[in-house]
């Protein structure tokens, strides 16, 4: 027997169920691959470029605080030393060389595929039948999360618009925002610890951070056909 995830409208109402493909729901990983791709997107994310100062670099005085001797003072070389404010800094940051990591697609899909596949075993992701609003409306999302039982962090993903590109044999399909993502996006957006994302952006990161997923129909068959 497959396994099936509970279907809802927009308004909240169960209206059935949705089977999954056995490839997906069944999917597991090792888990120093999924491991090693979190630590890698988060690698990844940091900009490196944080730079201080040391007391070489600094311009100021080079006058003497006080006398060297005389006063029962410690002695003082200048104000640039780091002791005092404004002086430089020891061990500071400094920009860095590029560390990027590389995940190969293989190990990138296996670790989505993974993780989503712990969610739907888990009985934390549902599917709706669309999310399609003629505006923004914060309350209908928010009806909607809370008739799932979504108390906590939640991700919400949507199919792509995608369109055709190619020249004679060689065809290219290319995903673009639509305004009804962004009409979702900012319906979402006032809801503490809710984030809509297209399946085509989705990381392992953000699945792994959700305690539950909301997913449309349409954007569940864009991902068995990407991740299977």
């Amino acid at each position: 027997m497959g396994t099936s995830l509970k279907k809802y409208n927009l308004q909240g109402e169960e209206i059935g169920s949705v089977e999954v493909n056995d490839l997906l729901a069944e999917a597991r990983a090792n888990s120093q691959l999924v491991k090693d791709y979190i630590v890698a997107l988060r690698a990844n994310a940091r900009q490196w470029t944080a730079c201080t100062k040391t007391r070489g670099e600094m311009k100021h005085s080079t006058k003497k605080p006080h006398p060297q001797k005389g006063q029962g003072r410690s002695r003082q070389g200048s104000l640039v030393a780091p002791q005092y404010r404004g002086g430089g800094r020891v061990f500071g940051p400094k920009p860095k060389p590029d560390f990027h990591l590389r995940v190969n697609q293989k190990e990138r899909k296996a670790a989505i595929r993974a993780l989503i596949a712990e969610k739907i075993r888990d009985g934390s992701m549902v599917v709706v039948d669309s999310l399609s609003m003629e505006a923004p409306k914060t309350k209908i999302v928010k009806n909607l999360l809370d008739r799932c039982g979504f108390k906590r962090r939640v991700l919400m993903l949507g199919e792509g618009a995608y369109i055709e590109l190619g020249v004679e044999d060689q065809k290219l399909l290319l995903s673009i925002g639509s305004d009804q993502h962004d009409i979702v996006k900012k319906s979402a957006r006032n809801i503490p610890q809710v984030e809509f994302s297209l399946v085509k952006d989705v990381d392992g990161y953000a699945v792994a951070v959700a305690h539950a997923m909301v997913v449309t129909e349409a954007a569940l068959t864009e991902l068995e056909q990407w991740l299977i």
